[in-house]
Order: C-alpha cells, then sequence, then structure tokens
C-alpha cells in the first residue's frame, strides 16, 4: 500500500522546547512538546509534511473519494428552501442554490414570497475568504434591523455587524471580537444591542451594550464574571420582554433580568449563586418559568411571580431518570423536552395543567423544537428526524391535535425503505445496560460477516439522538452496519448517567463503548476483526482512549480534532477553556485526579505495540482542542508504534474546530473520511 512506500514524517523527538512552561504532572520528558509553539518555523513545517504525505497516501484512492463526493451531492437538492417561519407581518426562510456552499437569508409578506427579499447572502459574505462561519442572524423586534456576526478564521471570534433590513446594507457599527455562540439581545425599540466578549482564554466573561449609531469605544460594559470556571450568556425571552443573562458553569448558574424596554436599567439578580444548583429562566406572560435541579437530580420546573423572581412554585415535579432539558414557554402552554429512557419527547402542558406527550414511534429518532417566533398561537413546530427518515418539519395544531408535514428534506436517488434501524442494549462490565442504536439496509443478517463503524461522544451530559445522514448511505450501500453508542458521560439516560461517567468515573464512558463494540460482534452486527470507531474532540478522546486500551478490537480509528493530551491541557490554566473544563475532567495538578486521568489519556498511554489504521484531524486555529494535541499523539504514534498500517494526520491550516466551512468542501471532506475507513478496512491485519 502506499503508505508502506512513502517515508511518514518523523518530528525530531529531542528538539527543545521552545517555551518556559512544562507540565507538573505526568512524564518527566514530553519529546514533542515543542510541537505547541505555532510561531516555530518546523512546526508549521511539520503539520504541512503530514499534509502533504496524506495527499499523498490518498492519491491512489482518487476515484473513490470522487466517487462518494458524487454520491453525496446526487443525494441533496441543492437548489432547495427552509420551510418560511413567521414573525409578525413577515416570513422568513433560508436558501441554498446550486453551485453556492453557503445559505441566503431572505423574507417576505407571505409564506409564498419568503424567498423573494434577500436579507443576507453569505456566499457575498464569504468572498475572499477560505473559511466563513455566521454566527448569528438576530432580528431586532420592530424587524427593522439585524445583528449579524461572522469568523473568517476559525478561531471563533465574530465580527458584529448591524444590517438595515430595509435596504439590504450595513450600518457603520461595527464590534470586533465577539462571541457569537452566547448569544445577542436586543432592546424592546430596537436602539440597544447585548452582546458578550471572550477573555484571552476564548471564555465569554463580559456583557456589553451597544448603542445602535455610535462606535464600540463607546459600548458599556454590563457585567463582567470573575469566576473563571463561568461562562456568560445573554438571549431575550420569548415574550421579547425582558433581557436574560445566565452566568453558568458545569454545575451551578446565575441569572440576571433586564426589562428589554429599559436597558439602561440595572441587573436584577433572580436567585444568588448557589455551588450545585442549576436553573434557568424564561418569561411566561405574567411571571416566569424556572427549570431546575433544585432537589431535583433530573429536574423540574418552576414558576415565579414578577415581582418576585426568587420565590418558586412548583408547577411539574421532578421524575427520576426523566431529564428535562428545556422548557418553551407560549402564550397559552408550555413545551417541555426532555429525554426518557434513551429517547427525546416533546410535552405540551397547558396553562390548566392538562399535559400530552408527542408520540413519535418506537424507532430511535431526534426531536427538536423547530422555529416558533410567535408568542401568541395555537400551533407548534417541532423538527422530527431518525436514520431512516431524512429531517422533517412538522405542525401540531394544538386545539385538534392535528399534525401537517410541512416539509421533508428531500434526498434524490435514496430509497429510504432500503433501510432499517433498532435498538439494542449491550451490558457494561458493572452491569449497567447500554443503548446502542444499530442502522443497516434491510435485509441485512446478523451473521458476523458485516464491517461496522461504530459513533460515540459521550462528554458534558451530551446527548446525542439519531440523525440522517446521507454521507452515512454510501457505507450502508457498501455493506456496512453503522451504530451510534450512548456510554455513561451524556445525558441520554439522566443526570445520573453523565455523573457516573464524568471525573473518577470518566473511564467508564471508555469501557461502556468498547462493551457495545463487544456486543454488536457478538450479536454478528460486526465481524469480529472488521469494527471502525469514530468520533470527535472529546469523541476523539473517546476513540482514542477506547484505541489504546482496546487495539486488538478495532480496525480503524478516525479521531477528528481529538482531545488526546488530556493531562497536559488540563493542567495548564493558560490554555482556552482549560479552568471551566475542570469540573467536567479534574484537575491533573492533584491527586487523586493526576493519576486517574494518566490512567486513560491516550497520549500518556500510547506505548510500543500494534495499532489499528489511524485518521486524525486537526484544525490549526482550532479554540476548543488545539492543533497541537493530535500533532503530538501523531508524532508518538509514529515513534512507538510497531505495525505499518496507515496512520495520517490532515490539519485544516486556514479553519478551526469544525474543519471546512462551504458545504461541498464538507462533502469532499467526508467524502475523504469514508474513502479511508474503507481503505483501511481492506488492508488485511
Amino acid at each position: 500500500m502506499a503508505d508502506q512506500v512513502v517515508p511518514a514524517p518523523h518530528p525530531p523527538a529531542a528538539k527543545q522546547v521552545p517555551h518556559t512552561w512544562q507540565r507538573p504532572t505526568g512524564p518527566a520528558d514530553d519529546p514533542w512538546a515543542w510541537l505547541r509553539d505555532r510561531d516555530d518555523p518546523d512546526t508549521i513545517a511539520y503539520l504541512e509534511a503530514e499534509n502533504a504525505y496524506a495527499e499523498r497516501w490518498l492519491e491512489p484512492h482518487r476515484a473513490t473519494i470522487d466517487a462518494i463526493f458524487d454520491e453525496i451531492r446526487s443525494r441533496v437538492q441543492e437548489t432547495d428552501a427552509a420551510v418560511p417561519v413567521r414573525k409578525g407581518e413577515w416570513w422568513y426562510t433560508a436558501r441554498t442554490v446550486e453551485g453556492l456552499d453557503y445559505p441566503i437569508h431572505c423574507r417576505g409578506r407571505s409564506a409564498d414570497t419568503a424567498g423573494d427579499h434577500a436579507l443576507l447572502d453569505e456566499n457575498a459574505e464569504a468572498t475572499g475568504y477560505e473559511f466563513f462561519s455566521l454566527g448569528g442572524f438576530d432580528v431586532s423586534p420592530d424587524q427593522r434591523l439585524a445583528a449579524w456576526s461572522a469568523d473568517v478564521d476559525g478561531g471563533e471570534e465574530f465580527t458584529l455587524r448591524i444590517r438595515d433590513l430595509e435596504s439590504g446594507t450595513d450600518l457603520p457599527d461595527v464590534v470586533e471580537g465577539t462571541y457569537a455562540w452566547a448569544g445577542t439581545a436586543w432592546s424592546t425599540d430596537g436602539t440597544e444591542l447585548f452582546y458578550v466578549m471572550p477573555d484571552d482564554q476564548m471564555r465569554p466573561f463580559q456583557l456589553w451594550r451597544h448603542r445602535i449609531g455610535t462606535q464600540q469605544a463607546d459600548d458599556v460594559l454590563v457585567l463582567e464574571e470573575p469566576d473563571e470556571r463561568f461562562h456568560v450568556g445573554v438571549d431575550l425571552s420569548r415574550s421579547e420582554r425582558w433581557v436574560i443573562v445566565e452566568s453558568s458553569s458545569k454545575t451551578s448558574s446565575e441569572v440576571h433580568l433586564i426589562p428589554s424596554d429599559r436597558p439602561h436599567d440595572a441587573l436584577r439578580p433572580v436567585r444568588g449563586r448557589t455551588e450545585d444548583l442549576e436553573y434557568s429562566v424564561d418569561h411566561w406572560g405574567d411571571g416566569f418559568v424556572v427549570l431546575t435541579n433544585l432537589d431535583a437530580e433530573d429536574f423540574r420546573v418552576m414558576t415565579a411571580p414578577e415581582d418576585d423572581p426568587s420565590t418558586w412554585t412548583e408547577l411539574l415535579p421532578h421524575v427520576p431518570g426523566q431529564r428535562i432539558v428545556a422548557v418553551e414557554p407560549f402564550a397559552t402552554h408550555l413545551v417541555v423536552h426532555e429525554w426518557a429512557d434513551a429517547q427525546q419527547r416533546v410535552r405540551i402542558v397547558g396553562r390548566d395543567g392538562e399535559q400530552e406527550t408527542l408520540d413519535l414511534g418506537d424507532e430511535p429518532h431526534e426531536v427538536e423544537l423547530d422555529a416558533n417566533p410567535e408568542w401568541t398561537t395555537t400551533t407548534l413546530r417541532y423538527g422530527y428526524q431518525s436514520f431512516t427518515t431524512p429531517a422533517s418539519v412538522y405542525e401540531l395544531d394544538l386545539t385538534t391535535g392535528e399534525r401537517t408535514l410541512l416539509k421533508r428534506t428531500p434526498t434524490p436517488n435514496v430509497d429510504l425503505d432500503a433501510y432499517e434501524a433498532t435498538r439494542e442494549w449491550a451490558t457494561a462490565p458493572d452491569g449497567a445496560l447500554v443503548p446502542v442504536d444499530v442502522v443497516r439496509r434491510r435485509g441485512t443478517e446478523p451473521d458476523g460477516s458485516h464491517p461496522c463503524l461504530v459513533y460515540g461522544y459521550g462528554s458534558y451530559e451530551s446527548s446525542v439522538p439519531p440523525w440522517f445522514s446521507v454521507y452515512r448511505l454510501s457505507l450502508l450501500d457498501r455493506g456496512w452496519v453503522w451504530a451510534l453508542v450512548h456510554p455513561r458521560g451524556g445525558g441520554e439516560l439522566g443526570r445520573r448517567w453523565y455523573t457516573d461517567g464524568r471525573l473518577l468515573h470518566k473511564r467508564t464512558t471508555f469501557t461502556d463503548t468498547i462493551a457495545c463494540a463487544e456486543h454488536l460482534r457478538d450479536l454478528g452486527w460486526a465481524a469480529a476483526d472488521r469494527i471502525a470507531i469514530r468520533g470527535g474532540s472529546a469523541g476523539g478522546l473517546l476513540v482514542g482512549a477506547c484505541m489504546t486500551m482496546r487495539p486488538e478490537l478495532f480496525r480503524t480509528v478516525v479521531a477528528e480534532v481529538p482531545f488526546v493530551d488530556a493531562v497536559t491541557t488540563m493542567s495548564d490554566p493558560t490554555l482556552p477553556l482549560t479552568v471551566t473544563e475542570w469540573d467536567e475532567w479534574g484537575d491533573p495538578r492533584e491527586e487523586p485526579m493526576a493519576s486517574y486521568m494518566l490512567s486513560y489519556s491516550p497520549y500518556d498511554n500510547t506505548v510500543a505495540r500494534d495499532y489499528p489504521a489511524l485518521l486524525i484531524t486537526a484544525g490549526l486555529n482550532d479554540p476548543r482542542v488545539s492543533y497541537h494535541e493530535p500533532a503530538k499523539w501523531c508524532a508518538k504514534l509514529r515513534a512507538l508504534r510497531t505495525d505499518d498500517r496507515p496512520q495520517l494526520l490532515r490539519t485544516e491550516m486556514g479553519a478551526g474546530h469544525g474543519g471546512p466551512s462551504g458545504r461541498y468542501e464538507r462533502w469532499r471532506d467526508e467524502a475523504i473520511v469514508l474513502t479511508f475507513v474503507l481503505a483501511a478496512d481492506a488492508i488485511p491485519r
């Protein structure tokens, strides 16, 4: 194979570390620590050498890459539009055009004309940039203006601008360096805008107020969060009457309120900060609705009067194992989004207390609330998808209970009836039952002959529902089985499912995933020697830990922007996000966390032995998992692995955590990943 005849890059292990910081725990020396310095020409040279090596290795497989890219493209209706959404007198939509990478945001006076008037063309804004990411498009309550922001290098610092929606031009206002993911909020009259700024570690920590028509230097600092464990976020209540400001860590939160019609008022606290108390607040017409874990591990819903938001009265009680994750208030009802039995659900609760849970069938699925900007409405829009059903938008009539399918994402050249999905339950080493969702072509028998790709995440209480993917079909149509694991560390089975997979229980995430892979093998869904595993970010840690724990179990590993040097990163509080992450992973500068994290950190557990075929990705501008973690891991593996199976490192030199931004580049990137998986599966072990 090409990887056996083309020399792979080997960076000098003994290169002097070009900085004074040293890891205080773990091995005394770290020969590849110099890769952390992106200003060192040797670092860039190494990343470019690895990219060139990956390109050379992939060259014999170009026909497969092109074929899979064409398959993906053939399954997408490239010129398309989202279902129009009404807000007041306007209907909003976003549309895509064949040949263009990015959406165009539009509006019209009716649903039929919603796509007629372009408000923001991301393609035009992306011109001249290798990378483009729209951070937000927030229309003012009077719908005259929109606050929009963009990141053009993947570093997640966004430039905020104000667009006049009638003329389609931007006002002179420019606010640099904002943190778009923390939100924005308008005043009622559209003259003031709240936004959030990050600190040097990319922690959103300051809330600012900008007056339209003024300079950034004139903006007013409203709140600064000194505790490095906490992030600041801002949003407008669904009623548009309150600006909601939340400071939250992994384990506690605190909310302040500002009347949106009096944006200069002082922050009004809801409840003081209490360790391990989490709550969020929204406005419900004549009072507030509160989602909290107060005496409720899996959360309950409370109400509070406008004149005393600190006084809470229970509305919906706590149900153990039934994790409420969000509550959306409407004028006449609440919509409750929750996980129960490792499955998403939606409950409708009227002001009279009557409840209805939507019946969505037994197939593992995702259900999320769609855009519902109208406060007074008798309908609810929600989105549904599964492994076998493309993303679909439904409208529910809350009076009659009738459901209407408004749109199902077109999938040309796809026979949806050709696929089927089921849920299995694997037994973990401690006896816990771990859900794993399996999809394959209809008629595939569990006879132990199929290659199988296992995908997982398992951190931050992030619950991953099954989703439809036209990418995945290129594997299924080639005889593969695809499986989504739900290990502890996620939140699919309630808060306890999360806490049993974090801090000093983190190894459970990896042993749960290994148990799922073995279960699929034992059931016959996976051939014993043809199991691949894939994950990104914290999911990259998952696959890296599974690989170093059980390298013989996996034929192929895809680790995308993987968090694999956990001890080093979590030991250095100067790195982005480290301090805020201690509540998730622990602080390895102290025992027992030092020894425990060393027991699973993939970088620290890489030793001389055979390993699976491995594709690693990184982003040079990634603020979440710095490029040096996958780069160091790759270098160490090259020095120590005792086999000649392929190992590639592909670094996006102009992007960040999410990889390339344009849809065609994303399709090409996915075609490369799938081609690697197919090629590695064809190499005898």
